[in-house]
């Protein structure tokens, strides 16, 4: 820790999601972000996931955010557009914005924490997953 920098517990860490599937990758990225400090969730809202993927989410904001509030990695949620701009930082107060190496938000070197993605797992590999599963069920009803 630098002279003047706070101590961990004490910054604040924003991770963006959208969580339409939570999955233990979403998990593994939050419990790496609350190793940092508190976490606060910026977490897409349903229209922003309309006009940048195309599809209704599988779970309302409201939902996902019930969720994302009994994950005990989390301290907080608020709503977000796709990207992450620096005034929603300074807006929420957030030291550093943790993300997968996918990350398009413009946020300057500084504020930005990469961390690897869980291998195997997306949100877009889990509805695969889904499909797949209905699939043998409807091949093998009960």
């Amino acid at each position: 820790m630098t002279a003047g920098q706070a101590p961990s517990h004490q910054r604040r860490i924003m991770v963006d999601m959208s969580a339409t599937l939570l999955h233990h990758g979403h998990i593994r990225l939050l419990k790496a972000a609350k190793q940092l400090g508190t976490v606060v969730v910026a977490l897409t809202t349903d229209d922003e996931i309309r006009k940048k993927k195309g599809y209704d989410p599988e779970l309302s904001y409201a939902e996902r955010k019930e969720i994302l509030e009994a994950i005990r990695y989390v301290d907080e949620v608020v709503p977000c557009n796709w990207l992450i701009e620096n005034e929603l930082l300074e807006r929420h107060r957030i030291d550093l914005l943790v993300h997968g190496h996918d990350n398009a938000n413009p946020i300057p070197d500084d504020k930005l924490v990469i961390l690897p993605r869980t291998e195997g797992i997306s949100s877009s590999e889990l509805r695969q997953r889904v499909v797949h599963a209905l699939a043998q069920i409807g091949e093998n009803p009960r």
